[in-house]
């Protein structure tokens, strides 16, 4: 498993990302009928959104996982071009303008949550020689102060082979890790790089042999090493990935998704990631392991969707997010944590208390909050806040201790430290969905009731377990002393 150090290193690297540029555009919403004029759906839209897509959206992994991206594409003149111009995050875009092409758009149409329809716009053509030999030269001025080169080939004209054939060139004289996202099937055009990232169809249609079971993939991915001289990272849905490497064990590591939502993207978070780690010298099996993570993470996502490095350390268990305060994510990043919930609409639950003691009562709030929600937040008062609150003698445990055990309880999602006389203040910075307190409180004094109700959450006065408290056991330990 990757340590805490290593997924902070990620924020050190910086990648050259070369390819197609995409823009990705949703249209949401509901669908109550079929239309009169044929047998269709009528889908009566209530959002859109735009999100980089393609090349563009490999820079944008990079970027939401505290590295830094140079995108260097091929874009039109027109609104589509703008609104990549103008995305956020830490992308250095040199995107070049073609006046005789339109910038690659997919429109997907969703119905609820299903995909109806996907419309593209976009032209396939090879791009000038004269935006060939601009796009060499930014690639060529830039390429050496990266760490990693991501060639993201989505088949639409930018890619030529004298493209490809300078672009890994001056990748391989700059020292960078050389990783392609393939889509042609003639991967001769390759040769050079050192990592390429096939899916299982992509794979076959490569190498002409199939790509279900084991010793299938490692056939295939054989031959395309002998073709170009490069490993193999092969992305293997449900079955999670496999890496091929000359002269080395296969190394294989299962799928960690919870529940697959949406692919759209996937392969760009693994290239993302991979050459993320790659550029700043992390062992290929731990990067390879954090890959696997992340593409697990975004999967579960809608459409075409990024993570970051809050969410990794989430997914892999880690919580110590601070030498002095083990099992609590700090606050800056449980909020980045609760943001990529809500992107996947996933409901969020709140509780607090100082646990000074775990018992049954705690265990039954516990339990009760967990199945109110999609994801449990725990705010435990600090060692400092509990001594106001209990008295000089308490807490028994350490601040450290209580987030520690709070954080291995099944159903419990994150745990987080507040320092005040009450959870306030957390409760407006995350913003819960659910709050959770027991039933001993009126709902009148249940502190952050309000700022639930008013976006439209719910507040649940949990059942209590009779006779059950930490007081309680406190006083029966003193007095048989």
């Amino acid at each position: 498993m990757p340590r805490p150090d290593q997924i902070a290193q990620l924020s050190a690297g910086r990648v050259l990302v070369v390819g197609d540029v995409i823009l990705d555009h949703y249209v949401s919403g509901g669908v109550s009928r079929v239309s009169d004029e044929a047998p269709v759906p009528i889908i009566q839209v209530t959002a859109e959104r735009w999100t980089a897509g393609g090349a563009a959206n490999v820079a944008a992994n990079i970027s939401d996982l505290g590295g830094r991206a140079v995108l260097v594409g091929v874009v039109g003149i027109d609104a589509a071009a703008d609104t990549l111009g103008a995305m956020g995050g830490a992308v250095e875009r040199r995107l070049l303008p073609e006046a005789s092409r339109a910038t690659t758009v997919k429109t997907r149409y969703m119905g609820g949550q299903h995909q109806m329809l996907r419309v593209d716009r976009e032209h396939l053509r090879a791009i000038r020689p004269e935006t060939e030999d601009a796009l060499i030269a930014a690639v060529r001025e830039v390429a050496g102060a990266c760490g990693a080169v991501v060639v993201s080939d989505y088949a639409k004209g930018v890619l030529t082979d004298r493209v490809l054939s300078a672009v890994i060139a001056a990748g391989k004289a700059a020292g960078c890790v050389v990783l392609v996202d393939p889509k042609r099937e003639d991967w001769s055009v390759y040769a050079g790089a050192d990592y390429i990232t096939p899916n299982r169809k992509e794979l076959r249609l490569a190498t002409g042999l199939p790509s279900d079971l084991d010793e299938d993939c490692e056939r295939a991915a054989r031959r395309a090493m002998l073709t170009t001289g490069a490993s193999i990272l092969l992305t293997r849905s449900e079955k999670g990935m496999s890496l091929y490497r000359d002269g080395a064990p296969v190394v294989h590591l299962p799928a960690k998704a919870r529940e697959v939502f949406d692919v759209s993207g996937a392969g760009d978070t693994v290239a993302a990631s991979l050459a993320l780690g790659l550029a700043v010298g992390l062992p290929m099996e731990d990067v390879m392991a954090i890959s696997n993570v992340a593409a697990g993470i975004v999967v579960g996502k809608r459409g075409t969707a990024t993570t970051n490095q809050a969410e990794i350390r989430a997914e892999l268990g880690e919580r110590k997010r601070d030498a002095s305060v083990a099992g609590a994510l700090s606050l800056e990043a449980m909020m980045a944590l609760r943001r990529g919930w809500a992107d996947q609409d996933l409901s969020v639950g709140f509780t607090n208390g100082c646990f000074d003691i775990l018992h049954p009562g705690h265990v039954w709030l516990l339990q009760q909050a967990a199945t109110v929600c999609d994801r449990l937040i725990v705010a435990l008062n600090t060692d400092a806040s509990v001594k106001r609150l209990k008295g000089p003698t308490r807490p028994l445990q350490a601040q450290d201790a209580r987030a520690e055990v709070m954080s291995r309880l099944k159903g419990v999602d994150a745990v987080v430290l507040f320092d005040e006389d009450t959870p306030l203040e957390i409760i407006q910075a995350l913003q819960p969905d659910v709050l959770v307190k027991g039933a001993d409180y009126t709902e009148d004094r249940i502190v952050g009731a309000d700022i639930v109700r008013a976006r439209g959450g719910r507040v649940i006065r949990a059942e209590l377990v009779e006779g059950q408290s930490t007081t309680r056991i406190v006083e029966a330990g003193r007095a048989a002393e």
